[in-house]
């Protein structure tokens, strides 16, 4: 293969991997963990009160 090619199919590699990288940035959902809601539902009937 010549270089030019192999230079190509580098790039076309990167240029892949990047992408996968920005939609895995892009779909990342932090992990939520000992949620009470009760407590949450309590704070936002305070809100309203007020």
């Amino acid at each position: 293969m010549a270089v030019r090619l192999q230079r190509k199919a580098r790039k076309n590699k990167i240029k892949a991997a990047q992408r996968k990288a920005a939609i895995k940035r892009l779909m990342f959902v932090p992990v939520i963990k000992c949620l009470d809601v009760a407590a949450i539902r309590k704070s936002f009937a305070d809100r309203t009160t007020v």
